[in-house]
């Protein structure tokens, strides 16, 4: 008899004790909550790959700024043969004397001397030796006799 007393016990529990669905099951509020989290974590991801596309953008403008950096300093180097019209030791006198050339129509430009802390003004600049050489004689004769050529590096 103890034989089919224990079974019968064990299967009427089984019919008698809700299922594991039961205490699985999830209330409403709970579902609410589970589903906030859900959204939540979606909001964040959405904000941490909008903060990283701008990031990319931020970074991608600062790469087109360095490359345009390098391309005009690249086309600035090109012009090695400079038409030297003054060269001070002082920067604000070369300012100065760039200006009043710069009021009779050129287009000067400051340059260090390589190996001292002078500042030389250029009125003209040419990237080809003849075309230099050429137009110094020329800015002798006319506008400053003292102008003289100074090639850069």
């Amino acid at each position: 008899m103890k034989k089919i007393v224990i079974p019968s016990i064990l299967t009427l529990l089984l019919f008698i004790v809700p299922s594991c669905k039961y205490f699985n099951r999830v209330s409403k509020k709970e579902a609410l909550a589970i589903e906030q989290r859900r959204i939540d974590s979606i909001r964040v991801a959405d904000s941490i790959k909008s903060v990283q596309e701008r990031l990319l953008a931020m970074e991608q403008a600062r790469q087109d700024s360095i490359r345009l950096v390098e391309e005009r300093l690249a086309h600035e180097r090109s012009f090695r043969y400079n038409i030297i019209v003054g060269s001070f030791i002082t920067p604000e006198y070369a300012t100065n004397y760039a200006a009043e050339f710069r009021d009779m129509g050129y287009d000067p430009k400051i340059i260090g001397m390589t190996g001292t802390s002078f500042n030389l003004v250029a009125a003209e600049r040419f990237q080809n030796f003849n075309q230099a050489v050429s137009r110094l004689k020329q800015f002798q004769d006319t506008v400053s006799f003292d102008a003289w050529l100074y090639i850069s590096n």
